[in-house]
């Protein structure tokens, strides 16, 4: 059943989406972002932690790395090994304040690894315990109001992380000149 007007409000909708992580894309500082394939690069392992639609993009992110021959954990999951000095722990918290993504980052450095955070705020404690900070010019879960993003919450956030992940994976997988097949053979085989 087709409803009057659904069609073309569903198109304005993915438009206003695209044109918003277009501009935030256009304020994106790409040295932060070339910094964090240097870390990756330089990492003996990497893991990923962030919380909700952040830590299902991060996910996502550390398989694809997976898939490029890194290894990468998921904080949290029951396989994933202690972090030590050498490894890169990369975590995305909007408000820069999520406790369990403070926390992991803290834990981290502790224990001799580097820190690289997304979030949408330079002055929080992530950025002051983290080695690389990549803002995203979005708001967080807590900003109301269209000001940055006519979006709910941190929709914009989590869409840009999602992005500049996908690029990142993308630009290694360039420089590293890996044919697909190649690669295929690192996905999941018992699904």
């Amino acid at each position: 059943m087709k409803r009057k007007g659904s069609t073309s409000a569903v198109k304005d909708n993915i438009k206003m989406i695209l044109e918003e992580n277009l501009r935030l894309s256009n304020n994106l500082n790409f040295d932060d972002v070339f910094s964090l394939l240097e870390y990756i690069k330089a990492a003996d392992r990497v893991f990923v932690k962030g919380v909700g639609r952040s830590g299902l993009a991060l996910s996502g992110f550390a398989m694809r790395l997976i898939h490029l021959g890194f290894k990468a954990s998921i904080v949290g999951e029951i396989t994933a090994p202690a972090i030590f000095g050498g490894d890169l722990l990369i975590v995305a918290s909007g408000s820069g304040t999520t406790q369990s993504v403070v926390k992991a980052a803290q834990k981290a450095k502790s224990e001799g690894a580097k820190v690289v955070c997304f979030t949408t705020d330079s002055n929080t404690e992530i950025t002051k315990v983290s080695d690389q900070a990549i803002l995203l010019p979005a708001s967080s879960k807590y900003d109301y109001g269209e000001e940055v993003s006519k979006q709910y919450a941190g929709t914009l956030f989590e869409q840009a992380l999602s992005l500049v992940c996908d690029a990142t994976f993308h630009t290694l997988w360039k420089e590293s000149q890996q044919e697909p097949q190649i690669m295929f053979k690192r996905h999941a085989n018992l699904e």
